[in-house]
């Protein structure tokens, strides 16, 4: 069982950035899938972006050009940087982690996120 612990979300202005963070207990290394997603309130659970193995990134059109996820391996870490935050941003973001060909997948609990002036 991989623990993931996500961090850094928080009240933040429209316009601002923040950075969220996804620290797994062991090594991510062998998961080919690393994502975030995220639920605002009312409303269904919805992926923002995704990292493979050979580093192809991915991310959903209401924050591209915006979001950029990265993984640090050696750190077994996964970021999600988020710039020019919207009140629609507004969520809970949780951690996903996919071993797509074990079907072995993880989720953090959470860290939430509020953009408001």
């Amino acid at each position: 069982q991989v623990q993931l612990v996500e961090s850094g979300g928080g009240l933040v202005q429209p316009g601002g950035s923040l950075r969220l963070s996804c620290a797994a207990s062991e090594s991510i290394f062998a998961f080919n899938v690393l994502a975030w997603y995220r639920q605002a309130p009312g409303k269904e659970r919805e992926w923002v972006a995704s990292i493979t193995n050979s580093v192809s990134t991915n991310s959903a059109d209401s924050v591209k050009g915006r979001f950029t996820i990265s993984r640090d391996n050696a750190k077994n870490t996964v970021y999600l940087q988020m710039n020019s935050l919207k009140p629609e941003d507004t969520a809970v973001y949780y951690c996903n982690i996919l071993q797509s060909y074990s079907g072995r997948q993880y989720w953090g609990k959470g860290t939430l996120v509020t953009v408001s002036s």
